[in-house]
Parts: C-alpha cells; sequence; structure tokens
C-alpha cells in the first residue's frame, strides 16, 4: 500500500469514509455502493458503527492501489 494514497485518502477524507465520500471518491452512485455492500460484492471492507457504514482509509487506499496495479498490467 503506498504512503502517497493513503496520505491523499487521509488528507481529503479523514480516518474513515462514509459511503457519500466512497461515491465521491470512486465515482460510483451511493445507491450503487450500497446495493454492492449488500449483495456481498463490493471490494473493500466496510463496517457499521450504529446506522452508519463507513470504511477504514487503509482498506481504501489498498482497493486504490489494487486497482492501480490491474491498470498498469493491462497496459503492457
Amino acid at each position: 500500500m503506498s504512503l502517497l494514497t493513503q496520505a491523499y485518502v487521509l488528507e481529503n477524507f479523514g480516518l474513515r469514509l462514509n459511503v457519500p465520500q466512497l461515491s465521491k471518491l470512486l465515482d460510483i452512485a451511493e445507491g450503487t455502493i450500497r446495493n454492492q455492500i449488500s449483495a456481498g460484492a463490493f471490494p473493500i471492507t466496510t463496517y457499521t458503527e450504529g446506522a452508519r457504514r463507513f470504511a477504514s482509509y487503509q482498506a481504501v487506499s489498498e482497493y486504490l492501489d489494487g486497482q492501480h496495479l490491474v491498470t498498469r498490467s493491462r497496459e503492457g
């Protein structure tokens, strides 16, 4: 996991991201994120606190770094 990615997510969104923040960062509709979480298909581990759902900045950073590697391997 890249320190640069972690720093970006931490600085712009804080220690944990809620669904609206995930939606903004990933450019995916909130409803789509909630549906994927319910179906067990969302690629980032999330947790609930009370009635709200969150993802840690570390989990989000790992996902973003993984997507970067997938994209680079497709390019050649």
